[in-house]
């Protein structure tokens, strides 16, 4: 529905002007759909929408809005996890997004070591519930989003999601109680931002940025940009990993050499 709804501001039109009915009755079924039931009239619709090019075009253009970034994983796949004897796979589950809200306090053993690991929300107003939750941690898994280099934050579209990394990243990274504390750096993410770069220029966030489109030299470039914020280096390394958590052979490879 995003999609659908950024067209309007975008002053795109869809291709087939059917689909305007179409759209009018997304939003009918959708507001009267039971949650985690997908009907067939609904995914018809819905399927008729992401063929039309007006649809894709404005698709295309998801940095000029917000958009889930697992939202193509899942249209692409609309009649497999449409079928009525529907059992999500592995990569199904790992592309869900559900936004952290508060504090998720986990426990888990790896490799005979016990892990208390705390997810905190990113949202700036989850940020001020974080601090208790750092008394007495051993490191700070730091994680960004490479593919947010040309995207706003929904809570300010003024404000790049990756400079708001950054100055998150500056004040943990150099803050008086974690002198001690390990950081490691996640920068995830890696296949979107790979198949991305190559069309939207790094330019959008860093303008004194000459290097070319290459997934390489634009991810050392973000890279060296978060470990220049280190204060501290002659005391204090940055552990600094490329990620993408919907690879499973990559994050053990990781999680290895954590």
């Amino acid at each position: 529905m995003a999609i659908i709804r950024a067209m309007g501001r975008l002053k795109i039109d869809f291709e087939d002007p059917a689909r305007a009915d179409d759209a009018r009755q997304l939003f009918a079924l959708a507001s009267t759909t039971e949650e985690g039931v997908m009907s067939a009239e609904l995914s018809a619709v819905i399927s008729r929408l992401w063929s039309d090019s007006g649809v894709q075009g404005c698709f295309d253009r998801s940095r000029e809005y917000q958009l889930n970034d697992s939202a193509p994983y899942y249209l692409n796949d609309l009649d497999r996890i449409c079928e009525q004897n529907y059992i999500p796979t592995q990569q199904d589950v790992l592309r869900t997004r559900v936004k952290t809200t508060g504090i998720v306090e986990t426990h888990f053993t790896f490799k005979d070591l016990h892990f208390k690991m705390f997810d905190v929300g990113g949202q700036r107003s989850e940020r001020k519930k974080w601090i208790h939750c750092f008394e007495g941690v051993t490191a700070i898994i730091f994680c960004v989003a490479l593919s947010d280099y040309d995207l706003v934050l929904a809570e300010d579209e003024e404000m790049n999601r990756m400079h708001e990394s950054m100055k998150l990243f500056d004040s943990i990274c150099n803050n008086k109680w974690f002198k001690r504390t390990s950081i490691i750096l996640f920068l995830n993410k890696k296949d979107l931002f790979e198949e991305k770069v190559s069309r939207s220029p790094l330019t959008i966030c860093y303008p004194e940025y000459n290097g070319g489109s290459s997934y390489e030299e634009a991810a050392a470039y973000i890279q060296c940009q978060f470990e220049d914020l280190n204060k501290q280096k002659n005391t204090k390394e940055i552990y600094t990993h490329f990620t993408c958590a919907t690879d499973t052979n990559n994050v053990q490879f990781v999680f290895d050499a954590v």
